[in-house]
């Protein structure tokens, strides 16, 4: 279980202090697929990269499973169980799909166990195993092979940035069925998706809603997605998101 505890982030904007993330606590209960979303600006992305240790909040406290983690590495919190998808996937080059993958999973894999991984996020597994994490995979191939790499990693706590950017449609229905054969699996874990769109908001057990760095909307999927996409959104203080 991850808790946020007061959270806020200060940066610097022409010599004056700009608060990009306030005052928020919350908590991601193990065995629930929770998504964050709201307008862009809202925060989102800068609240994935606290909760990774990318970026060091101003105030406030990070707990995972009680343990109190607010100034601890990437490293760390990645050896704590915590795994990262960026919303641009990073290029290795000279990196085969199979080293990146036994990186990830922190282990010896044989070929056929990191195959595997790559079926389940739709690859054909004998067409990619060999091939360099460089430019001669699409923006798609890449999101696949890191969500791929979260999997073998075996993450208590996964959080995936926009994984719908700068991919096509068929790649992004094939992400939607990857995330729900993630949430089958999830008892003693969790997911976090920061998203805006509906196609993933409608897999979601409880949905976030993030605007000018504050939570303004939190509760099940069947309670906040029908205001985030009628009019009974802006009555409560919260712009539509979507």
């Amino acid at each position: 279980m991850l808790e946020l505890k007061h959270i806020s982030f200060d940066v610097e904007d022409d010599g004056k202090g700009k608060e990009i993330i306030r005052d928020i606590s919350l908590t991601i209960p193990d065995g629930k697929l929770v998504v964050i979303t709201g307008p862009n600006g809202g925060g989102k992305s800068t609240l994935a990269r606290l909760i990774m240790g990318i970026e060091q909040p101003t105030s406030g406290t990070i707990l995972l499973n009680g343990e109190d983690i607010t100034r601890r590495s990437i490293t760390d919190r990645a050896r704590l169980g915590i795994g990262f998808a960026f919303q641009q996937p990073v290029r290795f080059k000279g990196l085969q799909v199979l080293d990146l993958i036994r990186l990830a999973a922190g282990k010896p894999l044989s070929a056929g166990d990191a195959c595997e991984y790559l079926s389940a996020v739709g690859l054909c597994a004998r067409d990619y195993i060999n091939r360099e994490v460089n430019a001669s995979l699409s923006g798609g191939e890449l999101k696949r092979i890191e969500i791929a790499t979260v999997l073998a990693r075996g993450a208590k706590l996964s959080v995936f940035d926009e994984p719908e950017a700068g991919i096509d449609l068929w790649s992004f229905q094939n992400l939607i069925e990857v995330f729900r054969g993630m949430r089958a699996n999830i008892a003693d874990s969790s997911i976090l998706i920061i998203s805006h769109q509906e196609r993933i908001l409608n897999i979601a057990d409880e949905i976030i809603v993030l605007r000018d760095g504050e939570v303004c909307r939190q509760g099940a999927r069947e309670e906040i997605l029908p205001e985030l996409t009628g009019t009974a959104a802006a009555a409560r203080g919260c712009r539509k998101a979507l």
